[in-house]
C-alpha cells in the first residue's frame, strides 16, 4: 500500500463520528448541540448513559489503535517491522486518526472530539504497559476530583514521563507522547479555564428534569 494512501485511510477511519452516530441512533439528537457540545465519551455518558458511552469510548480507541498497529505492515517491508521506522509509521498513522477525530471529514471538519481516547488507542497498541499505568492515574484523579478534564490532562503528562522510563527520552513513542500532551492541553484550553474558575462540570449523568 502507498504510504500516502495509508495516511488518508487512517484519517478517514479517525473521522468516523461514533458519538454523533450514537446520538442520532439512540435519541435522534445531535450531540454537538447538547451538554458540552463535544463529541466525546463524557458527553455521551451524561446524555445517553454509561452503556453507550463505553461503546463510543471503545470505538474511539480502536480508531487510533488499528491504524497504528495494522497499517505499518502494509506499507513497510517485513524486515522493517519491529524497528523504530515501523514505530514512527505507526505513530504517523495514529496521529492521522487523531486529526480525523478532531476534524472529521464526515461532519465537514466541524465538531470533532478532543482526541484523548483516540490517542489512548495509539499507545494501547504500541506501548500497552505505560498506557495502562497512565490510565490508572486517569482513574485515580477522576475518582478523587470528579473532573474528566483534570484526569485527561494528568494522564497526558504522566504518559511521556512513563515512556521516558520504559523506552528512553529520545524514543519515537516518548517524543510523540510529549507532542500529544501539548495537543491535549490545547484541546482542553476551555476546560482549563473552567477548572481555574471553579465552574468545570463534574463527571455525572444529567438527571431528569435538570436544566442545561
Amino acid at each position: 500500500m502507498n504510504a500516502a494512501g495509508a495516511l488518508v485511510l487512517a484519517y478517514v477511519s479517525g473521522s468516523i463520528p461514533s458519538a454523533y452516530i450514537a446520538g442520532r441512533m439512540v435519541k435522534g439528537i445531535d450531540l454537538r448541540t447538547v451538554g458540552s457540545g463535544n463529541l466525546g465519551a463524557t458527553n455521551v455518558y451524561r446524555t445517553l448513559g454509561a452503556r453507550v458511552a463505553v461503546v463510543v469510548f471503545a470505538v474511539d480507541m480502536l480508531k487510533g489503535a488499528m491504524p497504528a498497529f495494522l497499517l505499518p505492515a502494509f506499507v513497510l517491508p517485513a524486515a522493517a517491522l519491529g524497528t523504530d521506522e515501523a514505530t514512527w509509521w505507526g505513530l504517523a498513522f495514529g496521529i492521522a486518526a487523531i486529526v480525523g477525530h478532531a476534524k472529521p471529514v464526515f461532519l465537514l471538519w466541524r465538531g470533532g472530539g478532543k482526541g484523548v481516547s483516540t490517542a489512548a488507542g495509539i499507545f494501547a497498541a504500541l506501548a500497552p504497559v505505560p498506557l495502562a499505568l497512565a490510565l490508572a492515574m486517569f482513574v485515580a484523579v477522576l475518582w478523587r476530583t470528579g473532573y474528566v478534564s483534570a484526569a485527561s490532562l494528568t494522564a497526558a503528562v504522566v504518559l511521556p514521563l512513563l515512556l521516558t522510563v520504559f523506552t528512553g527520552v529520545a524514543s519515537p513513542l516518548t517524543i510523540v507522547a510529549a507532542l500529544v500532551c501539548v495537543f491535549v492541553f490545547w484541546s482542553h484550553r476551555a476546560n482549563i479555564q473552567r477548572l481555574r474558575a471553579g465552574t468545570e462540570h463534574r463527571f455525572a449523568r444529567k438527571k431528569r428534569g435538570e436544566g442545561a
